[in-house]
């Protein structure tokens, strides 16, 4: 091949390549746009989205006859507190958007056929995230903060003992009571959150590997019992020190890995070693 050859061939392959850059750029572009004006209209009902997270605490505080407080110690935390807030709402708010954009990327370079086979994992991926921080929000955090109020000690209205001290022995004990900061308390209901909301993603990852053939429904459930110790081992990191929280995270990794056996064995029977 001749040298002016060789320098078309090279014109011809960078001019797709440059294509697809200016393309990215557009959906990047569009994507900075939902994020910002989602960011913007949370940060005006940010008090709104904070008390809707805050409620179960709220809820805990009044089984326990406690006015429920929350304080902050530093002078920007509360204003960074709500930042974060803002900022992890407007995305959740303007993923479906962002999705449509992820979409109109990767769809030209797909056949009819990958299309139709990547199309329900895009749906379901922010189906099952809800489905999963819904779960935290509504189940998890309400029982966990109900087991971490439980060690308060000398407060009224409390039914609670510990180390065998009852309420009506409390006279002259020093009291316990919980007093979160804004900040600690974001972190953990997003920890939560997010941990809850990625582990329902199992079920598309695994899915999506059975398709490519990294994984079989056979040596899925061949592993069943590495990914017990797996499952609690995560829940133990990703959740706070708690029982409930763990519980509560690993046994829904079991059951949604068990689901994606089921659904590979129904859907990529022709993958199966048998």
């Amino acid at each position: 091949m001749s040298k002016e050859e060789e320098e078309d061939t090279i014109e011809q392959s960078s001019a797709p390549l440059m294509d697809h850059l200016i393309e990215l750029r557009q959906r990047l572009i569009w994507v900075s746009i939902y994020i910002t004006v989602a960011f913007v209209i949370c940060f005006y009902f940010n008090e709104e989205i904070y008390r809707f997270l805050a409620q179960p605490f709220v809820d805990v505080s009044h089984k326990y006859g406690q006015d429920p407080k929350m304080i902050y110690t530093g002078m920007h935390e509360a204003f960074f507190v709500y930042l974060k807030i803002s900022f992890f709402a407007a995305f959740c708010v303007s993923f479906p958007l962002i999705a449509i954009q992820i979409w109109k990327f990767v769809a030209p370079g797909l056949y009819g056929n990958e299309k139709r086979a990547f199309l329900p994992f895009l749906i379901g991926t922010p189906l099952l995230f809800i489905l999963g921080a819904a779960l935290a929000y509504y189940i998890v955090i309400p029982n966990a903060w109900n087991f971490f109020m439980s060690f308060q000690v000398g407060l009224q209205n409390t039914n609670t003992h510990i180390a065998g001290i009852n309420k009506e022995d409390l006279a002259g004990v020093l009291s316990i009571e919980l007093l979160p900061t804004v900040k600690e308390y974001w972190s953990l209901v997003m920890l939560l959150i997010l941990a809850f909301g990625i582990t329902f993603q199992l079920p598309i990852l695994l899915l999506l590997l059975a398709r490519v053939g990294f994984v079989t429904a056979k040596g899925l459930a061949e592993k069943r019992k590495f990914m017990i110790v797996a499952a609690f081992a995560f829940a133990a990191v990703m959740t706070p020190p708690d029982p409930i929280s763990q519980i509560g995270l690993g046994i829904p990794i079991l059951i949604l890995y068990e689901i994606s056996i089921i659904l590979i064995r129904l859907t990529i029977k022709d993958k199966i070693d048998v």
